[in-house]
């Protein structure tokens, strides 16, 4: 089958197409025939360091989410069958024409989605409800505060947040940008380039923020963070080692926190998957929320939708189609 494979890392030249075997479902997995893949930024950071983000191994196949049609399933599977369409969170092997996963890490596509819709879901749908509503326990009436707010990951977040009754908040890097999660109906969003989110948003009493920035950030956030606030940390990148006083986090009780969703057990995801299917898979199909696609490339083009990635310059998704 053909694949896109890092054998060094570096810039998204280092992204080949290459044909590699095909592999046989374990008891408990199932086999997807891929036709649309989504792009993440953890694939950067994976094809630029594939020791460190990789996991060590050889010859990666990135990609940590897809969406396609079950061409097998292993002897104790019970919950797929053959022909089913699903989509499916991965930790990694996505940019390929099939893939093996685990059933409980499947999902049933969406009614009315495409694939390439479906498969914009997995990785931004888990990471939002494992960071917000697992660990920083949102609830009804809250305030979320999601930096970046245009990535995959904002636009859904916000969208959830707002579908299940939270007050939102968001900051994006151009005024087209504001103005789209204006329209998406984001109660607050800012341009971080002309205003200073803890000016803005010092007196909102945020309950939850989701950062995926870090430096000069942190210590912002935990500043315009109400009593009893919770800071999610998915990724730092302006910088992993922020000085922070630690004096705001005691006086007002803030959980400080972090998460890796790649690493996670199949259990830890399997729970997750569960809750996101009966929770956020009916705001799908009734149309209250809606995946934002940017741009689909072919599979052999893997290197352009990098590129695009790494420019910042996307509002939404960046998806791979597989012939």
């Amino acid at each position: 089958m053909k694949a896109i494979q890092i054998k060094k890392g570096g810039g998204p030249e280092v992204l080949e197409l290459v044909d590699v075997a095909e592999k046989s479902p374990a008891e408990d997995e199932v086999v997807i025939s891929v036709k649309a893949a989504g792009i993440n930024r953890s694939d950067i950071m994976t094809r630029q360091h594939p020791d460190t983000y990789g996991g060590g191994g050889k010859n990666i196949i990135p990609g940590l989410e897809v969406a396609g049609i079950i061409k097998e399933v292993g002897n104790k599977v019970t919950g797929r069958e053959i022909g089913d369409k699903v989509c499916a969170l991965i930790t990694s092997g996505g940019y390929a024409e099939e893939v093996v996963v685990n059933e409980k890490l499947t999902l049933p596509v969406p009614k009315d989605f495409s694939f390439i819709e479906a498969a914009s879901l997995p990785e931004v749908v888990f990471t939002v409800w494992f960071n917000v509503f697992q660990q920083a326990k949102l609830k009804e009436g809250d305030k979320l505060l999601i930096h970046g707010g245009t990535s995959g990951i904002g636009i859904m977040g916000l969208q959830i947040a707002k579908a299940l009754g939270m007050f939102t908040y968001s900051t994006a890097g151009t005024d087209d940008k504001v103005q789209f999660l204006t329209d998406l109906g984001v109660d607050h969003a800012i341009n971080y380039k002309k205003q200073d989110f803890k000016e803005v948003f010092k007196e909102e009493n945020i309950d939850v923020i989701l950062d995926m920035v870090g430096g000069d950030y942190t210590q912002k956030n935990l500043d315009i963070l109400a009593k009893n606030g919770r800071l999610c940390y998915i990724n730092g990148m302006n910088g992993l080692k922020p000085e922070i006083n630690l004096w705001t986090i005691m006086s007002k009780n803030i959980i400080l926190t972090g998460s890796l969703l790649k690493p996670q057990s199949i259990a830890v995801k399997a729970k997750i998957a569960k809750e996101v299917h009966q929770t956020i898979w009916p705001l799908l199909e009734n149309k209250t929320i809606k995946p934002v696609i940017h741009k689909t490339f072919p599979l052999e083009k893997a290197a352009d939708a990098h590129r695009l990635m790494e420019s910042s310059d996307h509002t939404g998704k960046i998806i791979l189609v597989i012939e």
